[in-house]
């Protein structure tokens, strides 16, 4: 990814990208904090309102296979490229952050919280892998079962 590459797909001249966003890493932290962002407020609704946050979760998840399967496609490339990049890294945990947060609701064991996070990262990396439609249901259970060791 370069600013000439960003600003072709933008359709905007590069000294357009370099004026806003003075290093690629500018670039991309403004980029991944975006899609975290937009995350962000779908899990705090999740926390704050829904009755079942597991069910929330679990079509925001599958949600990656179909209509948000773009979005969450950079979202991985961006999350992965922060491990070479620690500028990028704060942006990238957002995700992580927010699902932690949303499981501590329901279970204050650090080391459950720890693995639900791993598993809805997991997940949504063999979504993206398998090239298929999701199961929201299917995915919820194996969120509850982690978490709270059952299905709900």
């Amino acid at each position: 990814m370069t600013h000439r590459s960003v600003a072709k797909e933008a359709g905007i001249t590069t000294s357009l990208t370099l004026y806003y966003f003075a290093t690629l890493d500018d670039l991309l932290v403004a980029a991944l904090t975006s899609i975290t962002d937009t995350y962000t407020r779908r899990i705090r609704r999740l926390i704050d309102t829904e009755d079942d946050p597991f069910d929330g979760l679990a079509r925001l998840i599958a949600e990656s296979a179909g209509p948000e399967r773009e979005r969450a496609l950079a979202e991985r490339e961006l999350s992965t490229l922060a491990a070479r990049r620690p500028a990028l890294r704060p942006a990238a945990r957002g995700w992580r952050k927010n699902v932690a947060e949303l499981a501590r609701t329901l279970n204050d064991d650090p080391d459950a919280v720890q693995a639900f996070v791993a598993l809805c990262d997991g997940l949504c990396t063999a979504i993206l892998l398998d090239d298929r439609q999701a199961d929201p249901d299917h995915i919820r259970v194996l969120l509850s079962k982690a978490l709270l060791g059952t299905a709900q």
